[in-house]
């Protein structure tokens, strides 16, 4: 049993081809094992050239890729990616390098519905494990920023399905709170991923090593970006919580933005969601209607399972935080942009609008308090606290 069966029961009997994880990793369409292996090495001598005749042996014929089925085409796009991103980390356009990777690229994007470039879940979630699993740099702490990522991808899948349920349910329902249990339990591995990214990663090693690696690509005439972490969409559960009427216009333009780089699915989820009404304005509002001091059992239940789950959001948000400063700290950034294309004033408006919301709900549910309280807002959370300097160490050359 794998973590997969256990967050997400039987992810890849869903009909989802993007689901079907092992089958994805397995593939290798391209015929690309041996000559990926060798990509740390190229990338670590700057060899340009043979990056180049790397891509060029990659490129599939056009009747090749006909023949790929979904998990095919994920697994070519994939490899061909880590050595897009190679080539653009070292200067390179790589489709100006290599014309003939446009079309294919292109009819790539097609057959899975999703951009013509990799994305993050090339990069981690379908990436081999093991000997065939592919880096750009082979060191460690690249392949533990690989697996932070992975952690997270059956939680953001199961939770699509406690999101959408919370969207048609009213506070008042049994099934409203259920389904926000289900939505922490789904979401904690967020931050056990950036707990587990804390102990394993530098942030300095992201600064200086891996986001030049992110860099967004031109295809014919439009950039897309990198395989970065801000394509893990925690917006899917942002969506149906709080942001669908309660958010920040430079938070709606980023989302906007992001959305295309995520599954169909999970495409479907934004559209069909944005625009409605909030758990969070639902619960505002039912209790403006009760409007006394005495709450309904369930009302107060509903409550302090949304608080549950939007504390857990405001944890991660704070520890993503202070690792997005030490990794764009002026002493080692080389961007003034994170690898998802947004400023890190961006992490700390999202921050405050979740807390924001937090307080919202969960000052409904408590008594009133005397003039001399303290707010627990004033208080420190433990839930954010700051992260701690035993994170690793920048490599040493």
């Amino acid at each position: 049993m794998v973590l997969y069966d256990l967050v997400a029961p039987d992810l890849a009997l869903r009909g989802e081809p993007y689901y079907r994880i092992a089958e994805i990793r397995g593939a290798d369409p391209l015929g690309a094992d041996e000559l990926l292996a060798r990509v740390p090495q190229m990338n670590a001598a700057r060899d340009v050239p043979a990056l180049t005749r790397a891509l060029r042996t990659l490129v599939p014929e056009p009747e090749q890729v006909a023949r790929y089925g979904v998990p095919e085409s994920l697994a070519a796009m994939r490899d061909l990616g880590m050595l897009l991103g190679s080539l653009k980390r070292h200067g390179v356009q790589p489709v100006a390098a290599v014309p003939q990777v446009l079309p294919v690229l292109q009819r790539l994007g097609r057959l899975t519905s999703m951009v013509p470039r990799d994305t993050v879940h090339h990069y981690t979630t379908w990436n081999p494990l093991g000997e065939r699993q592919r880096t750009y740099t082979g060191h460690t702490m690249e392949t533990n920023l690989q697996a932070a990522v992975r952690m997270v991808f059956p939680g953001l899948v199961a939770s699509l399905d406690s999101c959408a349920a919370l969207a048609r349910l009213e506070p008042y329902d049994p099934g409203f709170a259920i389904a926000l249990d289900r939505t922490a339990h789904h979401v904690q591995s967020m931050v056990d991923s950036i707990d587990f990214t804390v102990t394993n990663v530098s942030p300095v090693f992201f600064a200086t090593e891996m986001r030049p690696y992110f860099e967004e690509i031109d295809i014919d005439g439009v950039d897309f970006l990198g395989p970065a972490a801000a394509q893990v969409p925690l917006w899917l559960v942002d969506l149906t919580l709080w942001q669908c009427d309660r958010s920040d216009a430079a938070y709606d333009d980023f989302l906007a933005d992001s959305v295309r780089y995520s599954l169909p699915a999970w495409r479907d989820h934004y559209h069909a969601h944005r625009g409605a009404t909030s758990a969070v304005s639902k619960l505002s509002a039912a209790f403006s209607w009760e409007g006394g001091d005495r709450i309904p059992a369930q009302l107060a239940r509903s409550a302090h399972a949304l608080t549950r789950v939007l504390r857990i959001l405001k944890a991660f948000r704070a520890r993503h935080i202070t690792i997005a400063r030490k990794a764009y700290a002026e002493e080692v950034r080389q961007y003034d942009l994170g690898s998802g294309g947004a400023p890190i004033a961006l992490l700390r408006t999202v921050l405050d609008l979740t807390r924001d919301n937090e307080t919202l709900v969960r000052r409904a549910t408590e008594p009133e308090r005397g003039p001399d309280a303290q707010d627990p807002e004033e208080r420190p959370d433990p839930d954010e606290r700051p992260e701690s300097d035993d994170a690793p160490q920048e490599p040493t050359p």
